[in-house]
């Protein structure tokens, strides 16, 4: 009996501890396979694409005969946060979603430049490097500023522009991040687990469900790349605003917006509006910073509105 009982003790001590040490592992094996599956469901296949300077990792679905959508993340983010309002498009578009440069499964280069600038110059890259001429645009976040500035920059590569909840103009009113950037403190930088949870709450209002041991392997993701979400912060933020020059934006554009956003305030789309006479703008109440991925069918739906206008075949 003494035999059976050590042994069972020291089970349960090697349990507890394979546990606590594959916790974050177990957590990554979940998200990795599960966003592995929805693309194949999709009809999505992940691959990567030399543009020279480096290899861009990216989901590739749709129709290849019909027009383009580029779908760009934000800041800290991947191409998954795009793939359930890409499923919406996959029968009347080609659908290209990158990983930007220092971000998912495209390299973080230490000085490798991770301006606004730099990122459009590398999706200049990547059409060349696939073959396509133009595109229908749309970002989210930081994702958002660069489409703005791809469209700006390259208005021959651009047939429309959307924006969701982008960066990239002043807001009148700061943000719950704005007052933490204020402070000292940047939500993005995590240190801990429990800050983790505090920053996630601030990205959406909606956010889908998601186990606790993905959550925690996210938060050790962040812990561990604190280092680079820091200098890709700081050249992301070194780029200037785009009101000179929205003026002579060429392409239509759609603006998307949560009211409840906490990383970019809502008021921005006042500075967008000004600036952007003809832009389209939908504010949805009781969404945050991601609609996207919070209401993922009513914001494709209005995106494939838009679309809807401007139909043109541009392969």
């Amino acid at each position: 009996m003494k035999k059976f009982l050590l042994t069972a003790f020291v089970t349960l001590i090697a349990g507890g501890l394979w546990s606590y040490h594959s916790y974050p592992a177990l957590g990554h094996l979940l998200y990795t396979a599960s966003m592995a599956g929805e693309a194949s469901i999709y009809g999505f296949k992940e691959r990567r694409v030399d543009i020279g300077e480096l290899e861009m990792s990216l989901y590739q679905g749709g129709n290849p005969e019909q027009p383009t959508l580029l779908m760009l993340h934000g800041y800290s983010a991947d191409k998954n946060v795009w793939l359930r309002f890409a499923k919406h498009f996959v029968d009347d578009y080609h659908i290209i979603i990158p990983d930007m440069a220092g971000h998912g499964d495209t390299a973080f280069v230490s000085g490798g430049d991770y301006s606004i600038t730099a990122q459009s110059r590398r999706l200049q890259g990547l059409l060349d490097a696939l073959n396509i001429d133009q595109v229908h645009i749309i970002g989210n976040s930081m994702g958002g500023f660069i489409s703005a500035d791809f469209s700006l920059s390259y208005p021959e590569r651009v047939l429309t522009t959307g924006l969701v909840d982008p960066a990239g103009v002043n807001s009148p009113e700061p943000s719950t991040m704005q007052k933490l950037l204020a402070e000292g403190r940047n939500p993005f930088l995590v240190e801990k687990r429990d800050q983790f949870r505090e920053f996630y709450a601030m990205t959406m209002a909606k956010p889908p469900w998601m186990p606790g041991v993905v959550l925690d392997a996210m938060a050790e993701d962040y812990q561990q790349r604190r280092t680079e979400l820091a200098e890709i912060f700081n050249d992301f933020h070194s780029t200037a605003l785009l009101e000179p020059r929205l003026a002579s934006l060429r392409s239509p554009a759609l603006l998307l917006w949560g009211s409840e956003d906490q990383l970019i305030h809502v008021s921005s789309v006042d500075t967008w509006r000004a600036a952007i006479p003809t832009l389209e703008i939908t504010v949805w109440e009781g969404i945050g910073h991601m609609p996207m991925l919070e209401i993922p069918a009513e914001s494709a739906a209005r995106y494939q509105q838009f679309l809807s206008k401007y139909s043109e075949s541009a392969q």
